[in-house]
């Protein structure tokens, strides 16, 4: 078998030869859609963070376990490192696998009618593929949008999904989590957030009312472009900032 397990790529990204592997996968997958994405190629780690094609993305889900919980919504904003292309951006409304929870319902507003004429992720996916392809996924906290369209993956057409992915959530715990002092941690002092509108707050940029998937993505990849300025270099290479 040439595919590895999601688990095990999830946190390999710097390693990969990600423009092989695509070429790889290319030649051995089955389903026409996931082969014209595998077609599209993909960036290196040498790739300079300001030649790097984005799209941040974000889903709202039914609950946070993608075993037992589904999507409900997805955001695709295009975007590089200097622009965000929001006239490109997309959003989705999909039938969840189970009954809307009343929890799921207040944190993201997905209703009950909302989804009742919402079509199946598979029905939206060759449009998602077309606009991600080629393309690094920018999103804060990495646990929620690989796992869970792999889980949608295996139960509609056990192939697996693959690229690499740029991490805000992680970028802001390498800076203000990794490196607190001894001193703070000895008294017992609480790490900074790092929770999506606390990181844009350090970075001064305008609060967004959370979980609405369009909104969220743009609020990500401002998010990036503002740590790409403070913290990087746009002739960084992108090993300095997707997940290691």
């Amino acid at each position: 078998m040439f595919y590895l397990k999601p688990r095990e790529v999830i946190n390999s990204d710097a390693e990969r030869d990600w423009s092989m592997d695509f070429s790889t996968w290319a030649a051995h997958v089955s389903t026409p859609m996931f082969k014209h994405y595998f077609e599209q190629g993909m960036v290196n780690k040498e790739t300079l963070i300001k030649d790097a094609p984005m799209v941040a993305v974000d889903f709202e889900t039914t609950g946070l376990d993608c075993q037992r919980n589904s999507i409900v919504s997805i955001a695709v904003v295009p975007m590089s490192a200097q622009r965000i292309f929001m006239s490109q951006a997309r959003q989705w409304v999909v039938k969840p696998r189970q009954d809307l929870t009343d929890e799921s319902v207040v944190i993201h507003g997905i209703t009950h009618s909302d989804i009742q004429s919402a079509p199946d992720i598979e029905a939206i996916l060759p449009e998602l593929l077309d606009l991600v392809a080629g393309k690094i996924w920018v999103v804060h906290y990495n646990g929620i949008e690989r796992p869970f369209l792999q889980k949608a993956m295996d139960a509609r057409f056990n192939e697996h999904i693959h690229f690499p992915v740029i991490d805000t959530m992680a970028i802001e715990a390498r800076f203000h989590r990794q490196r607190r002092s001894f001193w703070s941690r000895l008294m017992g002092k609480r790490p900074l957030s790092i929770r999506l509108a606390d990181s844009r707050e350090r970075y001064n940029l305008p609060f967004y009312a959370p979980h609405d998937a369009l909104t969220d993505a743009l609020a990500c990849a401002e998010l990036l472009q503002a740590q790409i300025r403070h913290r990087y270099s746009l002739d960084s290479p992108l090993q300095d900032i997707w997940l290691p």
